[in-house]
């Protein structure tokens, strides 16, 4: 079971992986970084990929309300494409408040966006925060 650094290491291991990162998407902190980061610095990033985030998740279009089951994140992954990148957004699933999200920044003309998007699939089913 990887920690942040660890799940951060292997996002990084991914073909044009620029940069990845753990973030508390209602602080907008970062809990953990890994290369470069779109705008020159993490924590700019971080709160950013935030505001992406709970936007998303507060919209009943996107995260429709709990159905009986639902526990875990409201979204699964947000994806941006620009002309030159893909950012990902995966939402984790904790034993806590889910509030987290790994965020991995992918060139597009090197990632690939499947791969990537089943590789955070199973980085977050693994994390181990705590």
């Amino acid at each position: 079971m990887p920690g942040i650094d660890e799940c951060l290491f292997e996002a990084m291991a991914l073909p044009g992986a620029l940069g990845a990162s753990l973030v508390d998407w209602s602080s907008g902190l970062a809990l953990g970084t890994a290369g470069e980061s779109p705008v020159g610095d993490h924590e700019t990033t971080a709160a950013e990929t935030a505001e992406l985030a709970r936007a998303a998740a507060e919209y009943e279009s996107f995260a429709p309300g709990p159905g009986p089951a639902d526990d875990g994140p409201p979204l699964e992954d947000v994806i941006v494409t620009t002309r030159n990148g893909y950012h990902v957004l995966r939402f984790v699933e904790t034993s806590f408040d889910s509030s987290v999200f790994l965020h991995l920044w992918l060139d597009r003309s090197a990632g690939n966006l499947a791969l990537a998007r089943i590789r955070l699939r199973d980085l977050a089913g693994e994390l181990v925060l705590g």
